[in-house]
């Protein structure tokens, strides 16, 4: 079996479930060691299944003919000192870090409640505790890595709320946000050879996004419900495309509709269907990668 990312090693935060768990099981399956993290130890902690353990185990599953396994580290990433241990561990380790998949994102409990953000409570500033600022805390410690080895690769999962209302202020501004954070980041990156992006999904058929489309789906915008969905394995599949793409620092700072990647590196999902682009619908991107920019305005 090809492993085009033999002895590379990663981390995806926020991989119990859905998104992260995807993407984790695709970079095992290509063959690196991936740290899996997330607050759910154990099934029914949470009302939807899947755990920490539970991915690292499917990852040393997925990775048995090309060496990739999983190691689960229950980790909180709105808590600092967490994640700088789980940092240490992985220097400790492994004694390098090529991909960071920073994915980890709490979604209040009444996102998708049709009210005005003055009406929802201030607690739903939980979603820039772990959506925004542990982004820029796990790139910070994964910088300290990735530059003096100056090779890496620094992923952003976003999406069209970026451009696009979708849910709310809130979230709506975290994706935002999360997209400059991942520009900014590659600017001061680039002398370091160091890769940062961040990929829209569209709609990803994620265990919570089954529950909601189930139980909410009328109160969810038209344009999301009417996508094409896809797996939760298809953006790992053009996250391993991206680490393995010795050309990848072209595209450092740059947001992309991750359909669109898909169709350049000739990616399918997992049931052979060719995902389609909801840029049409849901808005484009707004930054280039920096190579193509003139970033400083010199």
């Amino acid at each position: 079996m090809s492993a085009p990312l033999a002895g590379k090693v990663a981390l995806v935060t926020g991989a119990s479930r859905g998104i992260g768990k995807g993407i984790a099981l695709v970079l095992a399956e290509q063959g690196a060691t991936v740290y899996v993290t997330g607050r759910t130890v154990k099934e029914g902690d949470y009302y939807l299944p899947g755990t920490v353990g539970g991915t690292a185990a499917e990852c040393d599953a997925r990775g048995g003919e090309s060496g990739g396994k999983g190691v689960a580290v229950a980790c909180d990433h709105g808590n600092d000192a967490a994640v700088a241990s789980l940092f240490e561990r992985i220097r400790s380790e492994q004694g390098r870090l090529d991909i960071l998949v920073n994915n980890a994102f709490t979604l209040s409990e009444d996102l998708l409640e049709p009210k005005g953000f003055w009406e929802k409570p201030l607690s739903n500033l939980e979603m820039w505790d772990v959506g925004v600022k542990s982004n820029y805390v796990a790139a910070w410690h994964a910088a300290q890595i990735m530059a003096p080895q100056k090779s890496g690769l620094i992923v952003a999962i976003s999406g069209f709320a970026a451009v696009t209302y979708t849910y709310g202020v809130i979230f709506g501004t975290s994706k935002s946000a999360v997209d400059r954070m991942a520009r900014d980041m590659a600017i001061e990156l680039e002398p370091h050879n160091v890769a940062s992006l961040a990929i829209w999904q569209g709609l990803t058929l994620t265990e919570k996004a089954k529950d909601n489309l189930a139980k909410m789906g009328d109160k969810m915008t038209k344009s999301i419900t009417q996508m094409q969905g896809s797996s939760v394995e298809h953006p790992g599949r053009v996250i391993a495309a991206l680490a393995a793409d010795p050309e990848v620092m072209k595209r450092s700072g740059g947001e992309y509709v991750t359909a669109e990647l898909a169709q350049e590196y000739g990616i399918t999902d997992v049931d052979g269907s060719t995902i389609a682009s909801a840029r049409a619908t849901r808005g484009s991107p707004i930054w280039k990668p920096i190579s193509e920019v003139d970033y400083r305005g010199k």
